[in-house]
């Protein structure tokens, strides 16, 4: 026999025989911290952001929330505290004005 009609394996023919494989591959999943289900995209100063890209250090929120940011804002909803607190402090808009 040529070896495209050769069986792949003969239970009879000990001396042959089959090895399987293991594929080996990388889990990947993104670490949950205590309280994500309350993600929110939170409002720090730009050259905060940028310092904390490079040097790896925590910045602080306006509504007082410490971490190092990691993940994509655009993909959480705005925290409701710091665009309170961002619009108050806009300048121009006093009690009274909508």
């Amino acid at each position: 026999m040529d070896a495209m009609t050769e069986p792949l394996h003969r239970p009879s023919d000990p001396s042959r025989s089959v090895s399987t494989g293991v594929l080996e591959r990388e889990e990947t999943r993104e670490l949950v911290e205590p309280g994500d289900h309350e993600r929110f995209a939170h409002y720090v100063r730009k050259e905060k952001i940028l310092s904390s890209a490079v040097s790896g250090s925590p910045v602080i929120a306006l509504c007082g929330k410490v971490w190092v940011p990691g993940r994509d804002p655009m993909k959480f909803p705005v925290c409701p505290t710091c665009k309170a607190i961002f619009e108050s402090m806009r300048p121009g808009k006093s009690d009274g004005e909508s």
